[in-house]
């Protein structure tokens, strides 16, 4: 029994479920069995009885069929109506033949295989009979084959239906002891399945309560342990009886009691310590707020300087910005001006080149007019030698005379027009030259002038971002002092909860009662540590170069968080490490 209880509760329920699933699988199997051979008895019955006595009935009615059908035959005189008749008996002999068939196939018995032995010697005659009936009828011999048929034919054919009565009869007794053989063998299956079931039932049960006493009793004694401690009372002995798991649910619970006697005698013995200590860290804690806050508000007027320092850096930044950009205009005018002077350059010399064109052209017309003022002349000289008839033509060469006369002199006058408007262009040019020259001149100094201007703004901008960042440094600094002092205030604050929890501590762990032998009776000694001052540190940590943006806005100080007391089992802690 020991043995038993220390196996696993698993293996326990499954050995005992095992066991009941085998005596009803027994049960099962012994009823299956019962069961296949009442079934095998019922298909003996229904396959091969039924079948034999349908079989034998075939035969009783082929062999009465075939009386009738003699009989008719040696009534009948017409031919076809006689012919019809033999038909009928031959298909009767057919029947005949076809259940016989089947009933010697079936029939095993002694007794069966005899009787259908003498059947067949009483068929043997009959069949010859059969035949020769016909013969004669067909022949028309009536009279001879009517004497035939109630001398002979007729006591034959009650022969042979009195031996297939006796098959019938022998067939029937025989599927009634089937029957009786298939009831009997269901009521020996059924019983048996009763006293099985019965049996798996009842042992079940005593399986079942077994078990679950087993099981139930530790569970008791381990919900009584955990009732008592949550009382307050650990002075229980827990007795371990078995192995299996409640024995290592109330060896857990041992552990677990004289862990928490351990721990309840060390936190009784702790107490004191810890209120000692609490009350150093809130002396320290004091004592560091206060230089903190003092730091805060040196680092608050520096911040307040920086960023005086920076609003008037960042507007000198914003002036030498403007002026650059007008610098930046003004080199762009006059890169435009210089532009279209060199345009109006341009333009005089194309002028010139005109104009120097244009005198060609007049002297060219100069030397056409001459040459017709010749031409003229030599025509009127012509004309006069013509006399009479050359007056007309002498006219004509007078006009063309003075037409030629009239354009020499206006191109002489256009061309002094145009000797004239060349000097003018050729002084215009030069003087537009020069105003060219002097326009190169204003750029380069314009552009010198936007170089510098570009070069201050730049500055600027650099001691703009040096500022900022200086500033920010300030800033994160004041912020951080801020958050040092918020820390610290809280760490006063925690102290004093400390103080608090270590009293509410001594009262909860004093409900609880323990064995007084347990109670050590020497506390642990411990080391008063005093709070040393530490100086103010004087360099700030360099922060890295960043673009120039945006002062932030002044943050307002930290306002100190209310103190909290740590709730019992809380994961996250009840620290800030600062």
């Amino acid at each position: 029994m020991r043995s038993l209880l220390n196996l696993r509760i698993g293996t326990r329920l499954g050995a005992d479920f095992a066991a009941v699933l085998l005596m009803l699988a027994g049960a099962i199997g012994l009823g299956l069995h019962a069961m296949g051979n009442v079934q095998s008895r019922l298909e003996g019955i229904v396959n091969s009885n039924n079948v034999k006595v349908a079989a034998v009935n075939t035969m009783s009615d082929a062999i009465r069929e075939i009386a009738i059908l003699d009989g008719n035959l040696i009534l009948l005189t017409e031919d076809t109506a006689m012919r019809e008749e033999s038909k009928k008996i031959v298909g009767a002999r057919e029947r005949y033949a076809e259940a016989h068939k089947v009933l010697e196939k079936l029939v095993t018995t002694p007794e069966g295989k005899a009787l259908l032995a003498r059947a067949d010697e009483k068929a043997a005659l009959l069949l010859p009979l059969n035949a020769q009936l016909s013969e004669l009828a067909l022949q028309n011999k009536n009279d001879e084959a009517t004497q035939i048929f109630i001398a002979k034919f007729q006591p034959a054919v009650r022969n042979v239906l009195t031996e297939l009565d006796a098959m019938d009869a022998n067939e029937n007794k025989l599927s009634q002891a089937a029957s009786r053989e298939a009831a009997e063998g269901y009521a020996w299956s059924r019983n048996l399945m009763f006293a099985l079931g019965g049996f798996a039932i009842l042992f079940g049960a005593a399986i079942a309560w077994f078990t679950t006493h087993s099981i139930t009793r530790p569970i008791g004694e381990a919900v009584e342990v955990a009732e008592k401690v949550a009382a307050g009372d650990i002075t229980s002995r827990i007795e371990v009886r078995s192995k299996d798991e409640t024995g290592r649910l109330m060896t857990a619970l041992k552990a677990m009691n004289e862990s928490l006697v351990r721990i309840v005698r060390e936190v009784r013995m702790g107490t004191d310590t810890i209120a000692t200590a609490s009350s150093q860290i809130a002396s320290g804690n004091q004592d560091l707020s206060s230089r903190t806050e003092e730091q805060a508000s040196s680092l608050e007027q520096t911040a307040a300087s920086m960023e005086q320092l920076t609003s008037t850096v960042k507007q000198n930044a914003d002036n030498a910005r403007q002026a650059n950009q007008l610098a930046v205009s003004a080199s762009e005018v006059a890169v435009k001006g210089g532009d279209v002077v060199s345009q109006v350059v341009g333009t005089m010399g194309s002028i010139d080149a005109s104009s120097k064109k244009i005198v060609d052209i007049i002297g060219v017309i100069d030397g056409i007019a001459f040459q017709t003022n010749i031409l003229a002349l030599n025509a009127a000289v012509e004309a006069a030698r013509a006399g009479e008839q050359g007056r007309g033509f002498a006219v004509v060469a007078s006009e063309v005379r003075s037409l030629a006369q009239r354009s020499a002199a206006a191109a002489k006058e256009i061309k002094t027009l145009i000797g004239d408007s060349v000097e003018k262009v050729e002084e215009g040019s030069k003087q537009v030259a020069e105003a060219g020259r002097t326009m190169e001149q204003i750029v380069g100094s314009v552009k010198r002038v936007t170089d510098i201007m570009g070069e201050i703004t730049a500055a600027s901008q650099e001691q703009t971002s040096g500022i900022e960042q200086i500033n920010q440094a300030i800033t994160q600094m004041d912020q951080v002092t801020q958050q040092n002092a918020a820390l610290v205030e809280e760490a006063s604050a925690a102290a004093q909860s400390l103080q608090e929890q270590a009293s509410s501590l001594v009262q909860t762990v004093s409900i609880f009662k323990i064995d007084a032998n347990a109670v050590a009776t020497v506390r642990p000694g411990f080391t008063r540590i005093t709070p040393i001052p530490r100086p103010v540190a004087k360099t700030v940590r360099p922060v890295a170069k960043q673009p120039a943006k945006a002062l932030p806005a002044r943050r307002a100080p930290v306002a100190a968080p209310a103190p909290q007391l740590a709730m019992a089992g809380d994961s996250k802690g009840d620290w800030t490490e600062f």
